[in-house]
This record gives C-alpha cells, structure tokens and sequence, in this order.
C-alpha cells in the first residue's frame, strides 16, 4: 500500500509517527477498538471482535487497496490511534464514496491526534481520486462532529434512533465531505 500512496507532513510532535499499519500492528489496533466496543457509543458492535476476523477486515482492506493509518508513541513502542477508509456500499455507482474510521487509545485523547489521521486519510483518498468522504457518527459525539465541521465535513442526514448500544436508542448523524469537484 505504501509503495502506491504517500502520507503528507504532519504537525504531531516528534515523539509520534503516523505510518501505514501492517499485521503487526493488529493486536494493538485490535485492543483499541474491541476496548471502544465495550466501553464506548462511538462504534455501535455490542461484542468484542476476534483476532482472526480483524486480520480479515485488514487483508480486506488492504486486497481493495484501502490504507489503513496508525499513529505511534515513538517512546513507548505504541499505537495511540489508527483509521482507514473503506467503500461507502457495494454498489458501482458508490465505487468513489468512502466511509472512513477514527479510533483513539482514550490515554492519548485531545492531542490532536485524530485530527492529524483524518487529515493524513483525506491525502490519502485524494490521491485516489475518491470523491466523497462520508462520516457516521453517534449524535452526542460532539467533539466529532466538531472535528469534522473544522475539517469542512457538512452534515447531510440525521436519523433518530436507528442503532442501540447498552439498551439505548442511539441516533446517527450523517457528515461528508467533497474531496473532488
């Protein structure tokens, strides 16, 4: 993936690197976001996800030549954060719309670090020509929407009550972004 696409300069201190993930990475990425589905609202799974099938998610990303980002404590030798982009539906006519995710370790939480890999992704999915970015984020995920809105991510739908985690109705609120005219 990397010989294909470059990352731009970003304005994380020197003490993080973000990079392309490759499988070693996955067990780390995997508890960042198995310990989202279990304590979280951003990600509506409501049971942790296997090793084997997250490795599967990640050759499948990687198969449809869909990068997938983490950012790394250079010091400590771990991932603080990951994301990627993954095709919006399988339908043709969606071929350049792409839905992307952004986890963060809550242990490196308002560091900027997502901003940071959104910006890398937004590179990333104009170098390959996508044309819209799409984000689905839980409703009372304010500093996302925020992130997003800085980011030029307008909302385009709200949808009241289509998902539950923890026996809560949950509402989704539906951004984009145009990466192409």
């Amino acid at each position: 993936m990397s010989a294909l696409l470059s990352l731009a300069p970003t304005t994380l201190s020197s003490d993080y690197q973000i990079r392309f993930a490759n499988l070693h990475d996955l067990e780390q990425i995997l508890a960042i976001y198995n310990a989202e589905i279990l304590n979280g609202t951003a990600n509506w799974n409501d049971q942790a996800v296997s090793f084997a099938d997250y490795r599967q998610r990640f050759l499948t990303l990687q198969e449809q030549q869909f990068p997938m980002i983490v950012v790394e404590d250079l010091q400590l030798k771990k991932i603080a954060g990951y994301a990627y982009y993954a095709s919006f539906r399988s339908i043709s006519g969606y071929r350049q719309t792409i839905e992307h995710s952004v986890f963060i370790d809550p242990s490196y939480a308002r560091k900027g670090m997502g901003k940071a890999l959104m910006q890398q992704l937004i590179h990333l999915a104009k170098q390959q020509q996508m044309h819209i970015m799409v984000a689905a984020i839980d409703s009372e995920n304010m500093g996302s929407i925020m992130l997003h809105e800085q980011l030029g991510f307008v909302q385009t739908g709200y949808m009241p009550q289509v998902g539950q985690k923890k026996g809560t109705w949950r509402d989704l609120v539906w951004m984009q972004l145009q990466l192409s005219n």
